[in-house]
């Protein structure tokens, strides 16, 4: 190897390209302790859902399980990304995995001591879920700091199938650990592995933010932000539909699986442990076949083909009597699933821009959180009073039904538009001085065209509209003069003026090119105006008659637009 290809300036420190991306040292550590933790986390939701059957077989308690875990995380993973957003990932990641650790020694003991009740195991897995939640969103945006951005993908690959791996062997093991020792030796391996995670997040050192020129936002403030954000972004609502029509009816098989190996087939937990393994190993065999499908059928051929396989999956476990077809219906419904989860997930993570991608994936963590809470619950009421077969017999037609309907929602599944910012928006001048919190700030833009292209102008500016809401205009409309032939003004609020700075820099590359669309029409540079609404005590101080004092204003030509 050269001397020139052996060094990077864009490498972490520590790392040797004599390995790839497991030359990175950090990187390394981090993989192998999460690997740990991930085995753990696998013989715990293995033995958490075998232990509810032993309190209490009542489908809706061992449904309840799964309820209770993903309930939090449905709550909390929105605040969460906005956090993840505005404070060190790091630290919130070293507290989130003490707190775990700390609350699955305790459930360790318990189990340990002959204690467990239907309510502590639902009431642990609710406090997990909840500090789970706290760390998604910092555990999705961690993985660029540990490698260079040319490794970027090989590390995000072998997370996947570090994570895959984890899911094959980890119920295995749990159900042979129950049934050779006893049901407290998979708590004790989670808490080995949540241990491990500290020590690692604990000795490694992440690179330090770059300074932030503008006050970062408050949090009730980012978390309104990123739900604007959400609501006028065409792409990710269209991730978030597709979602929505496939994790409600998918949960099924995760929250009735236990009650399949113990009442439907009558098998212990050594089987029940072997099908959650299976559905691990089916992942790992999609995620193989996965870019060769994708080059083929693409995002939205890859989510029908998934969606087609989960019904199948729910179809074959319904019918299930002997472990044989049970293990079919898990290798199917885990190669289903990570097709289906892999493509959401691009498909929310192209559509974000860096500034808001922990709360925009964190969104869509908080539906599918959401939709396989409720899933959970429904199915297991409809488990008590139908039957197991039959819930699953329905939730296969359901996920039918979903995947029809929403098949005009298109996904994304390359980053096609360029999201960087473009920070063209030159930063406005007033007469006065304006504090950072006063607001609310009016901008008016003119545009003056040729009045047989209005209504592709309108078009045109109809899509400036969403990406002025996106990044932070809370109002927003655009007027046609009826005295002016082809004067057309656009008007948007702004909270405050630190706001406005705030927009300023989330202005995308893809944005201007919008922008550029609509000045193709003008006539005359677009004519921009800022209000500012007054505030009293300053004119209070000012020796003049007393008066409705005006708005401040500052005009600009090409401003805005």
């Amino acid at each position: 190897m050269s001397s020139e290809s052996s060094v990077n300036p864009d490498a972490p420190a520590g790392q040797d390209w004599r390995w790839g991306v497991f030359g990175n040292l950090a990187f390394t550590v981090v993989l192998i302790a999460s690997s740990a933790s991930n085995v753990g986390f696998a013989m715990f939701d293995t033995s958490t859902n075998w232990l509810m059957t032993s309190l209490n077989p009542d489908p809706r308690m061992v449904s309840a399980v799964q309820v209770a875990t993903t309930l939090p995380m449905f709550l909390l993973t929105l605040p969460a990304g906005a956090l993840t957003d505005i404070i060190d990932a790091r630290r919130l990641l070293i507290g989130a995995q003490i707190a775990v650790t700390a609350i699955s020694v305790v459930f360790a003991a318990v189990v340990t001591l002959h204690l467990a009740t239907p309510a502590v195991l639902l009431a642990t897995t609710f406090c997990l879920g909840a500090t789970g939640a706290l760390a998604a969103p910092a555990w999705l945006v961690i993985t660029p700091m540990l490698v260079p951005k040319q490794d970027l993908d090989s590390a995000i690959a072998i997370n996947n199938t570090s994570y895959n791996v984890s899911r094959a062997i980890g119920p295995a093991i749990g159900g042979l650990a129950i049934a050779a020792v006893s049901i407290a030796l998979p708590f004790w391996c989670f808490c080995v592995g949540n241990l491990a995670v500290v020590v690692a997040l604990l000795w490694w050192r992440a690179p330090r933010r770059a300074r932030e020129s503008l006050p970062a936002e408050r949090l009730f403030s980012a978390v309104r932000t990123g739900l604007r954000y959400a609501m006028n972004n065409r792409d990710l609502d269209s991730t978030l539909i597709r979602a929505v029509a496939f994790f409600p009816f998918a949960s099924a098989y995760w929250a009735l699986l236990p009650l399949v190996a113990r009442n439907q087939m009558h098998n212990g937990p050594e089987v029940y442990g072997i099908l959650l393994g299976m559905i691990g190993v089916g992942s790992i065999l999609g995620s193989f076949a996965l870019n060769g499908l994708k080059a083929r059928l693409g995002p939205n051929g890859l989510a029908a083909v998934a969606a087609i396989g989960t019904i199948l999956a729910l179809a074959l476990y319904g019918a299930a009597r002997q472990p044989a077809i049970a293990v079919v219906a898990s290798l199917v419904a885990g190669a289903s699933w990570i097709t289906m989860m892999t493509t959401l997930f691009v498909s929310a993570q192209v559509a974000l821009p860096e500034w808001v991608r922990g709360r925009g994936l964190a969104i869509f963590l908080t539906v599918f959180f959401g939709a396989m809470t409720l899933g959970s619950a429904v199915w297991g009421k409809v488990a008590s009073v139908e039957g197991l077969s039959t819930s699953l017999y329905i939730a296969a037609a359901g996920a039918a039904v979903g995947m029809i309907l929403t098949l005009r929602w298109r996904l994304q599944g390359a980053a096609a538009l360029d999201l960087t910012p473009s920070m063209h928006w030159r930063t406005p001048v007033f007469v006065h001085r304006v504090e950072d919190d006063e607001g609310p700030i009016l901008l008016t833009v003119e545009y003056r065209i040729d009045p047989e292209d209005a209504g592709a102008f309108l078009a045109v500016v109809h899509e400036i509209g969403l990406e002025r809401k996106r990044d932070g205009a809370y109002a927003w409309g655009v007027f046609e003069d009826t005295q002016v032939s082809g004067r057309i003004v656009e008007t948007f609020l702004i909270q405050s003026l630190l706001e406005l700075k705030h927009l300023r820099t989330r202005v995308t590359i893809a944005d201007r090119m919008i922008e550029d669309q609509a000045r193709a029409f003008l006539k005359e540079p677009p004519k921009v105006t800022f209000l500012v609404a007054p505030r009293r005590h300053r004119h209070a101080r000012r020796k003049r008659p007393a008066r409705l004092a005006p708005p401040r204003e500052v005009v600009r030509p090409a401003e805005v637009g």
